[in-house]
């Protein structure tokens, strides 16, 4: 889906976000804001309305005595007070008048979500590169590292996007996971996912398949396996969930099988998955395109582990 154009413009590389109003008891736009996005207090709402930050669809400036209008979609950035620096930098691949290919490292979310916004690869990206329409045509986790394709115009951006919708690209991880040897590995994991209890989190229900993970080995210690893994679906943390099914949960995962409590990021910790390589037919020119990160995993897993 395309975004929808914004009256503000990008700034610092982030693109302003939008919210439509809905109907309710609010009498100001003000009072809305401040009590729907309770992380950003009143008087900063009210600093940014008189900054003129704070806008409609038609580009007109939100005062603080503005009445509340059901339905009005109203447009704003995204900024925080403190944001968790990330010191690694992603690397761009490659480059064309259609197509960025990056290297995301660990702990660096795709774009602008939560409690992120300076910090994502999407905003870096763009100040890098200068290109305001810059957007992600796929996503991978935040705590995953390797490779994320993004479209650079809005005109061709659908038959990129198209591709991930009909499974025509071909996707390839690496991860590193505890392993005993005689321990039985699938070729192929096939799970029902859903929501768990926890927003964060998704499980295994049972069901027909909506899922679906090839399993390969590299490589393996006493300890540990090096696993290639294919997947053909593409839902929120299947790898992970699959792995964590499987009796083999990724190294460093803090969400499973065990959802550790919110902490700031170790980085001398990240989650050993990695987007290893990704293959498809180019929709404009039908050439066939090949893609592989220059990131690594800790492999062998150091003895001290």
């Amino acid at each position: 889906m395309l975004p929808l154009p914004s009256p503000l413009p990008v700034r610092d590389g982030v693109s302003p976000s939008c919210t439509v109003l809905p109907p309710g008891h609010w009498s100001t736009i003000a009072e809305f804001l401040a009590e729907r996005f309770v992380a950003i207090s009143a008087d900063t709402w009210l600093r940014r309305i008189e900054a003129g930050e704070v806008v409609d669809v038609n580009g007109l400036a939100v005062t603080p005595a503005r009445r509340f209008e059901p339905h009005l979609k109203v447009f704003y950035y995204r900024k925080f007070e403190y944001e968790q620096a990330i010191p690694f930098e992603p690397e761009v691949l490659y480059r064309d008048e259609h197509l960025v290919i990056a290297d995301k490292p660990h702990f660096l979310p795709v774009a602008p979500v939560g409690k992120y916004v300076q910090q994502t690869l999407l905003v870096r990206l763009k100040r890098q590169l200068g290109i305001d329409d810059l957007v992600p045509v796929h996503r991978i986790d935040r705590e995953t590292a390797g490779l994320v394709m993004l479209s650079v115009q809005p005109a061709t951006r659908n038959a990129y996007h198209t591709l991930f919708e009909k499974r025509r690209v071909e996707k390839h991880y690496e991860a590193i996971v505890p392993w005993q040897a005689g321990q039985p590995m699938p070729d192929v994991r096939r799970s029902r996912l859903a929501p768990d209890s926890h927003f964060m989190r998704m499980r295994e229900v049972d069901g027909e398949p909506n899922s679906e993970t090839h399993i390969a080995m590299l490589d393996q210690t006493e300890h540990w396996a090096h696993l290639r893994l294919s997947p053909v679906t593409g839902r929120q943390h299947q790898l992970r969930v699959h792995c964590a099914a499987l009796g083999m949960p990724i190294r460093n995962d803090a969400i499973y099988p065990v959802l550790l409590p919110e902490a700031p990021a170790d980085f001398d910790r990240p989650l050993q998955l990695l987007a290893r390589e990704l293959r498809f037919v180019d929709p404009l020119s039908g050439e066939s395109r090949r893609f592989e990160t220059r990131l690594k995993l800790a492999w062998p897993v150091p003895p001290l582990d």
